[in-house]
């Protein structure tokens, strides 16, 4: 970044944190410390107050040694002001400290910890006060970080498939040690209520035991050769290192999705997760660490560098990356699929959805409501299968709609960690922005805000769930993907209709209809049906279980993670024949004498 730019970025930033209660010290672009705006008053006068003030009468040699005692005493109190702002100093989250975390946490991890990178501070989003602070990694230490993770995975791939499922069950069952705690984490660091916190930690769990089942079960056929005295057999091997980019609304499961598998298979994983949760990544690294280093093995089998697009982007160029899998937007997914291709890589993507949920005449409305505004409002509409679009048949649209608004005010908003609480705040401003102009688009272009539609004046990114009518379904800001709890609702006439509206989006990931129509069941079903990789009847959208494939197509990648056979990409394929005999016959009868 150049100085320009930097400095730019240090006034957005200062401006920001002011906002906030807080202000920021920067040099050069670089941000130092930050204080409470109570005390930055003392502060600046200490440090900026002009020496002849101080004492006119002091020699210069005086003088000087007492500047630099006060500059030392200012910078002291700075850091002693910064640290008592940090919440992981408050006593009510104390328990950040079982996680192994502290004011100032390394960001990179390949066998020991390190990081001399950004020191970036990582923020709640239900107060926008800072938690705790880590230090990214340098190119430098990208670079070694690779190079350890190799080396590990030469030892790692030489231990049978049954045995490495043995450590991935221990690291299931470290998870489970600290499911409430490092769930707490993921609620505090990215908004998610506290039991969708769990729940995702749970994920990771559930995953670990799918894995260890999966290491013995993983092989090729055995097929028919046409060749008598001959074996044809499928053999399936390790790619090597899979890179796993993450992104902030699942922090821990969808590492857990990749990381589980990706190690059953014989794989060693290098991970870079969100720059806004780096807490979260510092945390499931240590304790997957601390299972590997139990047993004896090189750390760097689960290599963490913590950092921005230039770590992201070295690991797409890097052909050392046998597999990328990254988890984002579409825009940055495509970056990252046309780089990885430019080299012939392997890639996994799971990027964006603009899911729809569809209800017919003859659904039953007391599954739909329910299920509507848990897929909808669910994460404050930051999961990727959120529904985004409810379909309504003409003779339940109003019905409906009434019910889904009525259950909307009922919706219990709070902070995360409140056991109480339904739904929790963007993880963001820049999410605020995105929703407050996602908004004054619906309505330019035809759209009624029957619910919500504003910000909460609160502290926090909390913002009000909202749904909107009269839009056409072609409308362009139907067919944006924005990350935020809008709920555009659509009318329809005839099947065919909203099958063909369900499929007329860039993205494919998850889709939903209500009926009781078995025959349009299975059209829905069916190679007319749904065009997405999540194809559901009567239950949401989001909330998909580990056992079956995760992903979906067109612009959402064509990934697969998680459960069916997906742990096929992780891996790459052989085909081998073996001959036993003392001839050499060649296939299709071939003569060649």
């Amino acid at each position: 970044m150049d100085q320009s730019n930097k400095a730019g970025a240090t006034r957005r930033t200062n401006q920001d944190a002011a906002q906030r209660g807080y202000f920021r010290f920067s040099c050069d672009g670089n941000i130092l410390q930050v204080l409470p705006c109570s005390e930055v008053d003392v502060a600046l006068r200490s440090l900026y107050q002009p020496p002849m003030q101080r004492c006119l009468t002091l020699t210069f040699a005086r003088h000087s040694r007492l500047l630099l005692r006060n500059k030392f005493a200012s910078a002291h109190c700075q850091q002693s002001a910064a640290m008592s702002g940090l919440l992981i100093n408050q006593p009510k989250y104390s328990w950040l400290k079982e996680l192994g975390l502290s004011e100032d946490n390394p960001g990179v991890y390949n066998g020991s910890w390190g990081g001399s990178g950004e020191v970036i501070t990582s923020y709640c989003p239900a107060n926008n006060e800072p938690i705790a602070r880590v230090t990214q990694a340098t190119m430098a230490e990208y670079e070694e970080t690779v190079q350890k993770t190799k080396e590990a995975w030469k030892i790692w791939a030489d231990i049978p498939a049954p045995k490495r499922g043995e450590i991935v069950r221990q690291i299931g069952d470290a998870l489970r040690k600290k499911i409430n705690v490092l769930g707490s984490l993921v609620s505090l660091e990215m908004g998610k209520i506290y039991v969708e916190g769990v729940g995702e930690v749970q994920e990771y769990v559930d995953v670990c035991d799918y894995a260890v089942g999966l290491s013995r079960m993983i092989g090729g056929p055995m097929l028919p050769s046409e060749r008598p005295g001959h074996a044809l057999i499928e053999q399936w091997n390790p790619v090597g290192l899979v890179g796993i980019i993450t992104a902030f609304n699942f922090p821990v499961a969808v590492y857990g999705w990749n990381n589980a598998i990706a190690l059953t298979c014989g794989n060693v994983c290098l991970w870079k997760g969100a720059p806004t949760t780096p807490l979260t990544s510092v945390a499931v690294s240590k304790i997957v660490a601390e299972v590997l280093e139990r047993n004896n093995l090189p750390g760097a089998i689960c290599s963490m560098t913590c950092g921005g697009a230039d770590i992201g982007s070295a690991m797409a160029k890097d052909e050392r990356v046998d597999l990328v899998s990254f988890t984002g937007s579409t825009n940055v997914g495509k970056m990252v699929a046309m780089t990885v291709q430019d080299r012939f890589g392997r890639k996994l993507l799971e990027l964006g959805g603009n899911n729809a949920i569809i209800v017919f005449e003859d659904a039953d409305l007391n599954l739909v409501v329910p299920a509507s505004v848990f897929a909808a409002v669910g994460t404050a509409g930051q999961r990727c299968t959120t529904t985004r679009r409810l379909m309504l048949h003409e003779s339940v649209h109003d019905t409906v709609v009434e019910r889904v608004a009525k259950a909307y005010k009922q919706v219990r908003i709070g902070d995360p960690w409140d056991p109480t609480t339904l739904y929790g705040p963007l993880h963001t401003k820049q999410a605020v922005d995105q929703y407050l102009a996602a908004i004054e688009q619906a309505k330019q272009q035809g759209g009624t805000v029957v619910y919500g539609g504003k910000v909460m004046d609160r502290p926090g990114n909390y913002v009000e769930p909202t749904i909107i009518t009269g839009l056409a379904h072609d409308a362009p800001i139907v067919h944006t993907e924005t990350f935020v709890p809008i709920l555009y609702v659509l009318k329809f006439k005839t099947e065919e209709e909203a099958f063909a509206w369900n499929n007329e989006v860039q993205q494919g990931l998850s889709s939903s209809i209500f009926t009781k129509d078995m025959g349009r069941v299975f059209r829905w079903l069916g190679p007319k049906g749904s065009d997405c990789g999540i194809v559901n009847v009567n239950i949401p959208t989001s909330g998909a279980e580990i056992g079956g494939a995760f992903g979906g197509e067109k612009h959402t990648g064509g990934g697969r993670e998680s459960g069916s056979d997906s742990w096929k990409q992780y891996m790459r394929r052989s085909t081998c024949t073996i001959n036993y005999s003392k001839d050499l016959p060649l296939a299709q009868g071939i003569k060649f004498e």
